[in-house]
């Protein structure tokens, strides 16, 4: 991965948040991330596309639902400036997190 794919892919706030709170969960569904986010299964969906074919997620299917991971292969340094990202920025998805937090308990997945 090169840097410019990286920060073109995280250059959004919607992606940001998404890849960040996937630092956080080891693996989240579609329906959990439009909760955290606030946004339309359509445009959660987009960005996780453009985020799984920067390489930076990996999906897997289950039945109709489809669940996203960082991608295993993500470089080092990728990792690194995600994680820190994360730990030197925790007020950038605290309410997204409350949100992951608050579904309901019974989900579609």
């Amino acid at each position: 991965m090169q840097p410019l794919t990286l920060y073109k892919a995280i250059a959004d706030g919607t992606r940001l948040k998404a890849v960040l709170l996937l630092c956080q969960q080891p693996e989240l569904c579609v329906c959990d991330l439009m909760q955290a986010l606030g946004e339309p299964q359509p445009k959660v969906s987009r960005h996780l596309a453009l985020l799984k074919k920067a390489g930076l997620l990996q999906d897997r299917k289950r039945g109709l639902w489809v669940f996203y991971r960082l991608h295993p292969a993500l470089p080092a340094w990728a990792e690194m400036v995600l994680r820190q990202t994360l730990a030197h920025n925790p007020e950038f998805i605290r309410d997204n997190i409350a949100s992951l937090a608050n579904r309901p308990a019974v989900t579609c997945c």
